[in-house]
């Protein structure tokens, strides 16, 4: 990390990863309580875009949002991939515990990152995958799954 920010952006994505467990246990309470991990997956998207919706108009960028032929299409899909994930965590963590749910998410997050971060892709920065960053990526996912272990 080259970044002066380096800091805070490690510890505001520390304090999303925290946030990413809590979220499925929250909403898939919701959805249990509601009877509808649909209805729940609806209600937490309409805060989301009423907070996110709120922040636009503070920070003066309401008026840049925009579907616009000059961006590529595939940067709009990023709404598909955050629906999927709430609805599968609302549906899946109540029956499949938040635990197990997030290392499945965790493993996913972390091949796709090397993936992206290998290629550059959508525009990334790219960070090529070595022997050292396999070897790093093989850990994560060994912790992560001794640390979900029972028994």
């Amino acid at each position: 990390m080259t970044s002066s920010n380096a800091p805070a952006f490690a510890t505001i994505m520390l304090l999303t990863g925290v946030g990413i467990p809590i979220l499925a246990a929250l909403n898939g309470g919701l959805g249990g309580r509601l009877g509808s991990p649909m209805a729940a997956s609806v209600i937490l998207f309409g805060l989301a875009l009423l907070i996110a919706g709120t922040g636009a108009l503070v920070t003066g960028s309401l008026g840049d949002i925009r579907f616009s032929g000059d961006i590529p299409w595939i940067f709009y899909f990023g709404g598909l991939f955050v629906a999927f994930y709430v609805i599968a965590v609302t549906f899946i963590a109540p029956r499949f515990g938040v635990g197990n749910a997030i290392f499945f998410v965790l493993v996913g997050q972390i091949a796709s990152a090397a993936v992206i971060d290998h290629f550059g892709l959508f525009g990334a920065a790219q960070f090529p995958v070595d022997t050292k960053r396999i070897a790093g990526i093989a850990l994560m996912v060994a912790g992560v799954w001794l640390a979900r272990r029972t028994g």
